[in-house]
């Protein structure tokens, strides 16, 4: 893939100017979006440079460390939606997001891929991002949807059984539009870098298959443990 200068990369941001004008000009959340676009820019320079750093270093101690920090970091987000219960729900967050997102890494890097080092980071920690994104997403929509639906009379495995598939919508979406509406990132990027899109639909397959299992199990883990 040909290499983005700062110039071109200045360009990239033409469309978000465009945006930002509307925001200012309606006045809805001009401040938010700014301070968004900020903190995007700030962590993924950051994190470029410190993923320069790891797959250099090839430590395993490193990789579990920033594993941890992972799952840590998307335990906490996933309860942003019940801030009066974070501190209540957070092992059941933690223990969910480790286990629903633990079980499926260890499944696609050391069972599908087979990766070795069982360690790589330049592979374990990429699919651990989006592991564990996707078991926080859908963490933070089953945990919002529970509360919710027990506010509202419903009992425990009626409350249960709402939030199970509010919490799986946007995954399932995702299994309907890929390929038809969608060319999801994975499989864009490994076109424009050349490989067969046969090939690039065989990881893509795999990719949703985490995402999915990720998904569902982590929130499914989560609503078991919780208790009326």
């Amino acid at each position: 893939m040909a290499e983005i200068s700062l110039s071109q990369l200045v360009i990239a941001f033409i469309p978000v100017v465009g945006v930002m004008a509307i925001l200012l000009k309606w006045q809805i959340g001009f401040g938010t979006a700014c301070y968004g676009l900020l903190r995007m820019l700030g962590q993924l320079l950051l994190v470029g440079y410190f993923l320069a750093f790891i797959f250099e270093s090839e430590n395993a101690w490193l990789v579990v460390g920033v594993l941890a920090v992972m799952i840590g970091a998307a335990s906490w987000i996933a309860l942003g939606t019940l801030p009066d219960k974070r501190k209540q729900l957070l092992s059941s967050a933690l223990l969910s997001v480790l286990v629903g997102g633990g079980f499926t890494l260890v499944v696609i890097t050391q069972a599908v891929l087979r990766i070795d080092p069982w360690f790589a980071p330049k592979i374990l920690l990429p699919l651990a991002g989006m592991i564990f994104a996707s078991a926080m997403n859908s963490v933070s929509l089953a945990g919002e949807r529970f509360y919710s639906e027990i506010a509202n009379g419903h009992d425990f495995e009626q409350a249960r059984a709402s939030s199970f598939r509010a919490s799986m919508i946007p995954v399932i979406n995702s299994l309907f539009a890929v390929g038809l509406v969608s060319l999801p990132g994975m499989m864009t990027g490994q076109i424009l870098a050349g490989v067969s899109p046969l090939i690039a639909a065989r990881y893509q397959i795999v990719v949703m298959c985490m995402i999915f299992g990720a998904s569902g199990l982590s929130s499914a883990l989560f609503l078991s443990r919780q208790k009326l």
